[in-house]
């Protein structure tokens, strides 16, 4: 008995019965199929060009095809993308260039040209853009897409729409792409680097569960090297082993990610895909009725903008890598200065903490008439670090109980004593 879903073959595009024992399309008899008995349901997906700068560049010189190719610096500098060829010898991005060389002596190395990867970036996202509106860029060389409700338009379902765009980009582009289809974000993700190169995989609702079990921690989108050894310390290695864990157990070990933890474990993510680029940044700012100068004034009305800032983080799931603060001399001057963040942050007590210092040099007796707290270079909230090696800090804990009582109760229901003004 033939059950009753498709094949579709990645080379020619055929759809036919679930093959049998041959495992070969019947068309053109190759073998890179993609079945599931959730293939016609299936709506969101990742896709994720091939070691995309070292993709193009072999595309543009075919003396490189066959060979180990890394973009990147001299032998002083990084690996920032390594072609499949080079990976076999262990070589990775971020790799010193010195000791890719140490393990592949004949490696090609190959000098980034950031403009060319743009460009192409450009292309293959103008054909996501063709299949759905909901495109969300995660990088220059990868996306989200969600096809729910785009079978009217295409006269077929998604998988297949996404079988067709992958070709399209090898054909019109000349570059490789792969792809992980499910029901949510984390699962897509997933499952597109399952099968890579040129890969298609599929995580439906059915395999969520007994397909995570077993695996590592670090699997999960946010549990990093540190957060993993802190999870590692407390006895959790397998992501089967926080199902067994009370949500609320898990919140107060590791505060806010602890939710996610508990979601993740069992397959779930609400998040939805975002069409267009994520928020630049997220800002806030005040105007003095009268010109401050003293440093502890300045820090009582830098530290509501900060906590102000930190809940639109939490609220809009992002997490800034960059922190401006602002300031307004009295005679209409700017003055900007700019941190970098050692790791992402929705939390403002981090905020605060980086901007004080940078606050307290430029208080040397001026006098401003207003002040303000800004964030770059923003991420994916899942990207935050919500927790270190040692779990949450006091500060993260107290701001989102505080966060709580506010979302209840109204912004004026609970703030801290360095908030309060002279």
């Amino acid at each position: 008995m033939v059950d009753d879903f498709p094949a579709i073959c990645r080379d020619c595009a055929s759809e036919f019965p679930v093959p049998t024992v041959e495992r070969r399309c019947p068309r053109c008899d190759s073998v890179r199929l993609v079945e599931h008995r959730e293939l016609r349901t299936l709506a969101i997906a990742h896709l994720d060009c091939d070691a995309f700068y070292a993709t193009v560049e072999k595309r543009d010189n075919p003396e490189l095809e066959g060979k180990p190719v890394a973009v990147g610096g001299a032998t002083r500098g990084v690996v920032l993308a390594a072609c499949y060829v080079a990976r076999r010898y262990g070589i990775r991005s971020a790799m010193p260039m010195r000791k890719a060389i140490e393990r592949c002596p004949h490696l090609m190395i190959v000098k980034p040209d950031m403009r060319k990867y743009r460009e192409v970036g450009r292309e293959v996202r103008s054909l996501m853009n063709e299949v759905t509106p909901k495109v969300e860029p995660i990088s220059v060389d990868e996306a989200f897409l969600d096809l729910t409700g785009t079978g009217p338009v295409h006269g077929t379902y998604p998988a297949r729409v996404l079988v067709d765009l992958v070709r399209r980009i090898e054909r019109d582009i000349g570059i490789t792409a792969s792809v992980g289809l499910s029901y949510n974000k984390f699962l897509a993700k997933v499952a597109s680097e399952l099968d890579k190169p040129r890969g298609f995989s599929i995580l439906g609702r059915n395999d969520a569960v007994p397909f995570l079990t077993d695996k590592p921690v670090s699997l999960l989108w946010g549990v990093g090297p540190s957060f993993e050894k802190r999870l590692n310390r407390d006895g959790i290695f397998r992501i089967g082993q926080i199902r067994d864990i009370p949500e609320k157990e898990l919140v107060k070990r590791y505060g806010a990610i602890g939710s996610r933890l508990a979601r993740f474990a069992i397959g779930q993510d609400h998040r939805a895909v975002h069409s267009g680029d994520l928020q630049k940044s997220i800002s806030a700012e005040t105007t003095f009725d009268t010109d401050l100068a003293r440093p502890d004034d300045l820090l009582a009305r830098l530290w509501p903008l900060c906590e102000k800032v930190g809940r639109q983080l939490k609220d809009k799931d992002l997490a800034a890598s960059s922190v401006v603060l602002k300031l307004k001399t009295a005679d209409f001057r700017i003055v900007t200065r700019s941190r970098k963040l050692a790791r992402p942050t929705q939390y403002g007590a981090d905020l605060f903490a980086i901007a004080r210092p940078v606050l307290e040099r430029e208080a040397n007796g001026r006098r401003f008439r207003l002040i303000g707290i800004g964030t770059k270079d923003l991420v994916d909230g899942v990207e935050a670090a919500h927790a270190d090696l040692f779990g949450p800090t006091p500060s993260h804990v107290l701001e989102g109980a505080m966060d709580h009582v506010r979302g209840r109760f109204g912004d004026d229901a609970i703030r801290k004593g360095r908030s309060l003004r002279r």
